[in-house]
């Protein structure tokens, strides 16, 4: 195999890689397939009104990010808004769940809870929905501010994965 035979098996390569990739995204674009969190709002949402009971939540924070993503223009009041999603319940609840034999917390359950509903110009869209998701931790007096730093985290964590779930609850609507 002479020197030029092996340049152009290596120049073939990269050509051949960008023509499975085209080739892959085009089957991919193809069936329907959306990036997680890039569901299309319906059209009734598309200037929606959001009211959050508490709007500096980690959820609300989150929600209102998401349905800009996703291509809403957000509106200041009813007035002028297509819909208005309510969020009635925000809660972060943080329950003991056992105890060292020094009757101290040793392990923790956070619980997010979202209670949210859309109303239409003619009516409601989305009947209240409550979602709720649980995270467990433990904890160390030895490591009293890295285990609040990780409640932090799951309690973000948690925000997020509740408005994927509204997010893809709302998207359906039609």
């Amino acid at each position: 195999m002479s020197s030029s035979d092996r340049c152009r098996g290596a120049a073939s390569r990269p050509a051949l890689s960008v023509a499975f990739a085209v080739a892959a995204l085009a089957v991919l674009a193809g069936c329907g397939f959306h990036l997680a969190g890039s569901e299309p709002l319906p059209p009734v949402l598309m200037r929606p009104h959001l009211s959050f009971t508490d709007p500096y939540s980690d959820f609300a924070r989150d929600f209102e990010r998401q349905m800009q993503a996703a291509g809403a223009v957000l509106q200041p009041r009813g007035a002028g808004a297509s819909a208005t999603v309510e969020v009635s319940r925000d809660t972060v609840e943080q329950r003991i769940l056992s105890v060292s034999a020094r009757n101290i917390p040793t392990e923790y359950l956070l619980v997010y809870t979202v209670t949210y509903s859309v109303q239409g110009p003619r009516g409601e869209l989305l009947a209240p929905q409550t979602i709720s998701l649980t995270q467990d931790y433990s904890f160390s007096e030895q490591a009293v501010l890295a285990k609040e730093h990780e409640a932090d985290m799951l309690r973000r964590q948690m925000a997020r994965n509740l408005v994927e779930i509204a997010m893809r609850r709302i998207a359906s609507l039609r």
